[in-house]
């Protein structure tokens, strides 16, 4: 077990090393200039070259790079981001106070998404063909295919603008007021966790159809088992593999997946920032942003491979 660790945290820094790399080299072919970004468009006629030179002189982008690579991932061993080329603030001071925002609304989503798809795909597989496995189905298919951002739109129509319900956009931290904050988390986490829900209720369904039919479960009820120490301790513990890998998929989305309702409902996060950075061509931001995503990927896959021997003991690890 302790081998495979160690060899599963190598390949981990191997992959981010690599994805420093690409993030680095697809920055950079973002099409314009940045120090555009930085002076406007009268500014920039009055600009000689020596001036420009000079402003790509103080922000390094004269230099090779190579060498422009090699600093920046130099700095982040060191816990240094670098600073923005537009506000020229530490990266690190925006990213730490936007984290907790969608920190606030991703985990929220997905704790709900858990608490709802497993049980619903748990029910749909008993009660398998019957009208409340096809509504459940059906609404799951809905679910999967209909777009967030669209269905923020619709919401904010129907329950901010028409019914006047709930507040229209921004974010309210709820140690500042917890029922205003509520009110505008809504929303956002409907449309976040909507997909995750009904992606979870599917993987549920279907893993559980398969183990229903196996010899064991056959068995347990023969032995005259409670319904609920046969479903949960026997069906379920052997079919959650599957549905742990997809909890494993579902957790990048926590950072990642709300760049578009950031967006739809101008919550000042992670996703936002990204958006706005990008369109600055603040190469910092990016980067760090990015680089925070691709970690979170690579340890949540490594969690989930550890989860799988803890919980399946067929699962050995050499």
């Amino acid at each position: 077990m302790t081998t495979y660790i160690i060899r599963r945290l190598i390949q981990c820094a191997v992959v981010l090393l690599i994805v420093t790399v690409i993030i680095f080299i697809a920055v950079r072919l973002l099409p314009g200039d940045p120090l555009l970004m930085l002076v406007s468009s009268t500014e920039t006629e009055e600009f000689t070259m020596e001036q420009l030179q000079e402003l790509r002189r103080q922000y390094g982008l004269e230099k090779p790079l190579i060498v422009q690579y090699f600093e920046w991932a130099g700095n982040i061993f060191r816990g240094d981001l670098g600073r923005s080329l537009v506000s020229k603030l530490p990266v690190h001071e925006e990213i730490l106070r936007r984290i907790p925002i969608t920190l606030h609304i991703g985990i929220l989503s997905f704790i709900i998404s858990i608490i709802l798809g497993i049980p619903a795909g748990i029910i749909c597989a008993v009660k398998r063909s019957s009208w409340i496995d096809n509504v459940v189905t059906t609404l799951a298919n809905l679910g999967i295919t209909v777009p967030n951002f669209w269905l923020g739109v619709l919401m904010i129509y129907l329950f901010a603008l028409y019914l006047d319900w709930l507040p229209t956009m921004g974010y309210t931290s709820p140690f500042d007021d917890f029922w205003l904050s509520t009110r505008m988390l809504i929303m956002p986490v409907f449309c976040l966790m909507i997909g995750a829900v009904s992606m979870n209720t599917r993987q549920v369904r279907s893993a559980m159809l398969e183990v229903l039919h196996q010899d064991y479960i056959r068995t347990a009820w023969s032995k005259g088992l409670r319904f609920r120490v046969v479903i949960l301790k026997h069906a379920l513990r052997n079919a959650i593999v599957p549905i742990v890998t997809l909890l494993g998929l579902g957790v990048p989305l926590v950072l990642g997946g709300s760049v578009l309702i950031e967006q739809v409902f101008s919550i000042p996060g992670m996703g936002r920032l990204a958006v706005d950075a990008i369109m600055r061509q603040d190469y910092p931001y990016v980067q760090a942003i990015s680089l925070l995503m691709a970690a979170a990927v690579v340890f949540a896959n490594l969690i989930v491979d550890l989860a799988y021997g803890w919980i399946d003991p067929r699962v050995r690890y050499q």
